[in-house]
C-alpha cells in the first residue's frame, strides 16, 4: 500500500511506499517532474529556470495509481511519477560489496571477451563497482598490451608521466614506485586534481623474488573504523592534510581528508599516502588526535584482517578502484629475476558512463528478446 499526505501548508509530501518512507519538497518534485514540459526527453536536462520557480510552490493534489503518482501543483503544472523511480533517488548505492581478507572475491574477466563483447565488458565493469578490483586474463604480453581495453571504456588519463608507463626498477628512480622497496598500502596520486580514478596495473613479467601486489578496501576500513573508535572515524573525516609531488619539471599538490563521505554521511573515499602526505600545523591537542586516529587506520590497512596478497603473472593485469583499494607490494629482489609491470590510469567519469550505458542497453536488450 502507499500513502501521501501532504506537510507543511502543502510544500511538502510525506509517501508511505510499500514500506519505505521519504519527505520531498514540493520544489524539489516540480523541478524534477519526468515530462516533456519540465525536462528534455532525449537528454534529461532540465527546460524550466529552477530558480525562477516561486519559492512558495506547493502541491495542490496528489494521488497514487497503479504504482505512479499524479501532481498537480500551485503553478498549474501536471505530473507523475514511478514511485520506485522516486525512491532510487534517496537511496544509497547497495551495489558495493566491502570485504575483508577472509571472504575477499576474486573477480576475474578474459581480455578477448571483454573487448569482443559487451556483455562480457558489462560484468567486468559491474565486478569493478561491486568489488573494487578486478583481475583480467589473457592480456597481449607486449608494452601497451591494455590499450584496446581502455579504448573500449574511455580516454587512457594522461599525467606528467605520460601515458601508460613502466613499473620497474631503474636507476635514480624518480618515485619510490620505481625501486625494489616494498610499498605501503597507499592511494595513488591524491596530490593530483581530480585523483585519477582506476589504476591499470599490466603484468610483463613477474620472475623477481618477492614482488607480491597487497590489496586492502578501504571502505571496509573506514566501516570498521567507525565501529571500533569513532573517535578517531571522526578525526579522519574532518582534519584535511594535503599531499604534494615534486620533481625537477613537476609540482603537484592537493588536499582531501583519509576518509571522504558523500551527501549521506557515509564513506566514499580513502586516501592515503605516507610519501606525500603533508598535516598543517594545526593546535598540538589536535595534532595528536590526528596522529593515533591515522595510526588505528594505518593498523587496519596493514592488518591481516583485510590484507589480501596475490601476485600476477605474465599476461594477467589488475585493474583497481583508487579511490576505494589500498595497494602496496612486499620488496623484491632481482636475483630471481625481471619484475617487469606496465601502469595506466582511466578516470571514473567514463569509466562510470560506459558501465551504465551498458546496463542499460543490455537490459533494453533482453526486454526486447522477451517481448518479440
Amino acid at each position: 500500500m502507499t500513502y501521501v499526505t501532504p506537510l507543511a501548508n502543502r510544500r511538502r509530501l510525506a509517501i508511505d511506499h510499500h514500506g519505505q518512507r521519504g519527505e520531498f519538497a514540493a520544489l524539489w518534485l516540480r523541478e524534477r517532474s519526468p515530462d516533456g514540459e519540465t525536462l528534455d526527453p532525449r537528454t534529461g536536462q532540465r527546460l524550466v529556470e529552477a530558480a525562477e520557480l516561486p519559492l512558495t510552490l506547493s502541491i495542490d493534489s496528489a494521488e497514487v495509481t497503479d504504482g505512479r503518482l499524479y501532481l498537480h501543483f500551485s503553478d498549474d503544472h501536471h505530473t507523475a511519477f514511478d514511485l520506485a523511480a522516486l525512491f532510487d533517488n534517496q537511496a544509497i548505492d547497495p551495489s558495493k560489496r566491502l570485504w575483508n581478507a577472509a571472504d575477499a572475491p576474486r573477480p576475474e574477466a578474459d581480455f578477448a571477451a571483454a573487448l569482443e563483447n559487451d556483455a562480457a565488458l558489462s560484468d567486468m565493469l559491474e565486478a569493478l563497482h561491486r568489488d573494487g578490483f578486478v583481475i583480467v586474463s589473457g592480456v597481449p604480453e607486449e608494452a601497451d598490451g591494455m590499450q584496446p581495453l581502455i579504448d573500449r571504456i574511455g580516454p587512457l588519463r594522461r599525467t606528467n608521466w605520460g601515458g601508460i608507463a613502466d613499473v620497474k626498477s631503474v636507476a635514480n628512480a624518480y618515485d619510490l614506485t620505481m625501486t625494489q622497496r616494498g610499498l605501503e598500502p597507499h592511494t595513488d596520486n591524491p596530490y593530483r586534481d581530480p585523483i585519477p580514478g582506476y589504476i591499470w596495473l599490466h603484468c610483463l613479467t613477474n620472475a623477481a623474488e618477492g614482488g607480491e601486489s597487497t590489496l586492502a578496501d578501504g571502505l571496509m576500513a573506514a566501516r570498521l573504523l567507525r565501529e571500533r573508535d569513532p573517535g578517531a572515524y571522526a578525526c579522519l573525516t574532518r582534519v584535511t592534510p594535503s599531499f604534494r609531488y615534486r620533481d625537477a619539471d613537476t609540482d603537484l599538490e592537493s588536499e582531501g581528508p583519509l576518509i571522504e563521505l558523500d551527501s549521506h554521511g557515509e564513506p566514499v573515499r580513502v586516501r592515503y599516502s605516507n610519501r606525500t602526505e603533508r598535516v598543517p600545523a594545526l593546535p598540538p591537542e589536535e595534532l595528536e588526535v590526528y596522529y593515533a586516529a591515522r595510526q588505528a587506520f594505518y593498523r587496519l590497512i596493514t592488518g591481516e584482517e583485510l590484507t589480501l596478497q596475490l601476485k600476477l603473472e605474465p599476461g594477467q593485469m589488475l585493474i583497481m578502484d583508487n579511490y576505494r583499494l589500498l595497494h602496496g607490494r612486499s620488496a623484491f629482489q632481482l636475483a630471481g629475476g625481471v619484475r617487469h609491470l606496465r601502469q595506466g590510469y582511466v578516470d571514473r567519469d567514463s569509466t562510470a558512463s560506459r558501465r551504465r550505458v551498458l546496463r542499460q542497453q543490455l537490459a533494453t536488450s533482453q526486454a526486447q528478446g522477451e517481448s518479440a
